[in-house]
């Protein structure tokens, strides 16, 4: 399915599940539906199943915006609570749409409490209350996050799911790689259907560590060996360390959770050569998240670091702001450069960037998923350069094979669908959508 499809659906007030592979334009979708809302006056509320992830977006973790926290299973007594509780209920009532973010990481059971905690607060036997759900992610990548011993339950697998038969958009237009060897391993990995020739590119891009190229970025499995090289990396530079703290507003809790999942550091260090990478999509100056380069010089008079990126462009990197938002209002905001250290990075916080090269040591995987997502980060296979594998780094969760071949054949059912449809018909229902939520119709 294409990207405007998609958004075609979306606009008709249908609940999804939008996915596909990493570089399909999952995340620039999100974006365009919301400028949509913006524009129509729908209420929604953009959350994740992650900080990372929220902060990605500009949006809190869906566990904090349900007001359930930390809980994984609520008795009737505590659900009626947490529909007591104003500031809760206000922003769950108010949204007419809810969008969750890597819901691949969101076990299913917490999905199931969420969807209950919606149809208590708005009143409602339907589905969410109601509301337009859009769940976004790839379950492929990262799995749900679980106790020592717990067994995940897959989102897809739960009673909310179950319940909201969203309609599936699998995008399939490609937009981060861009060689088609690398496209075809990527794909094969994804089916399991890995074959001799594709092992052998595999083994064509490992490197000793003498021969690893440097001033690239380096992804392990593990946070010990990323702050420990970074850590190393910097002091070896010779000249003048260059500061900058983060600056905060906003609830203070809110602000303390941004701080924690923002990739750029709450106290960002720099020296001239240093490697570093950007944080933040920022197209018209030239980077996004994940674009590479190395500190230059700094300015004279702003003393802002002067960024030469891999392509050859030359950035002085003035601060952005990381916002937590319930619809248009900034609940919490907290600024810095958009840049980290980045000699070395984790393959989890490695997910949602698009790396130009990396090297990528893949010898201590342990999650399923953990080596699709470290390897569709890099965009080219000229770019990717392997330290190790182990076996865990080729496989993928055999059940996540079979329900993805389901996806892709609910996708094209939905697809013929929605083009067997007039253009009066989608019209219609695109403005019945905006009428039911509240919103006011285009000029």
């Amino acid at each position: 399915m294409t990207q405007d499809t998609a958004l075609a659906l979306l606009r008709a007030g249908h609940s999804v599940f939008l996915t596909g592979e990493a570089g399909t334009g999952k995340t620039h979708t999100v974006n365009e539906y919301t400028k949509y809302l913006r524009s129509r006056g729908i209420p929604f509320a953009v959350t994740a199943s992650t900080g990372i992830a929220a902060t990605h977006i500009g949006g809190m973790t869906i566990h904090s915006w349900s007001g359930i926290g930390t809980a994984r299973e609520l008795n009737e007594t505590e659900i009626k609570n947490i529909a007591k509780t104003a500031h809760v209920a206000k922003r769950i009532r108010k949204s007419a749409v809810l969008i969750i973010d890597e819901v691949s990481m969101l076990d299913g059971r917490v999905l199931t409490l969420i969807e209950t905690v919606c149809r208590v607060v708005r009143k409602s036997t339907i589905p969410f209350g109601g509301m337009q759900v859009v769940l976004v992610g790839d379950f492929f990548q990262l799995p749900p996050v679980t106790k020592a011993g717990e067994t995940p339950e897959y989102a897809f697998a739960s009673e909310a799911w179950e319940r909201l038969v969203p309609i599936v958009c699998y995008l399939h237009e490609q937009f981060r790689q861009e060689d088609m060897v690398f496209l075809n391993l990527l794909k094969a990995l994804r089916a399991n259907a890995l074959e001799e020739t594709h092992y052998e590119t595999f083994r064509s891009q490992m490197v000793t560590e003498d021969e690893a190229p440097l001033g690239i970025t380096r992804l392990y499995a593990h946070n010990l060996d990323v702050d420990r090289i970074n850590q190393e990396e910097l002091r070896q530079l010779p000249g003048k360390t260059h500061a900058y703290q983060m600056r905060d507003k906003g609830k203070v809790a809110l602000v303390e959770t941004l701080k924690r999942t923002c990739l750029s550091p709450e106290r960002l260090e720099l020296k001239i050569g240093a490697l570093v990478m950007f944080t933040k999509n920022n197209s018209s100056a030239g980077y996004v998240n994940g674009t590479q380069g190395v500190v230059t010089a700094f300015h004279p008079e702003s003393k802002l670091p002067i960024v030469k990126t891999r392509s050859g462009n030359i950035i002085e990197v003035g601060p952005m702001d990381w916002s937590m938002f319930e619809g248009d209002e900034a609940l919490a905001v907290v600024t810095q450069l958009p840049l980290r250290l980045a000699w070395a990075l984790t393959i989890h916080k490695s997910q949602g960037t698009s790396l130009d090269a990396a090297v990528i040591d893949l010898s201590k995987v342990f999650e399923y998923g953990q080596g699709y997502v470290a390897l569709s980060r890099v965009r080219t296979l000229r770019g990717l350069h392997l330290l190790g594998m182990n076996n865990k780094a080729t496989q993928v969760h055999p059940q996540i094979r079979t329900v993805d071949q389901e996806f892709q054949m609910a996708s094209e059912e939905a697809r013929s669908k929605y083009e067997a449809i007039d253009d009066k018909t989608r019209e219609q229902l695109e403005t019945n959508f905006i009428l039911v939520s509240g919103g006011k119709r285009g000029d």
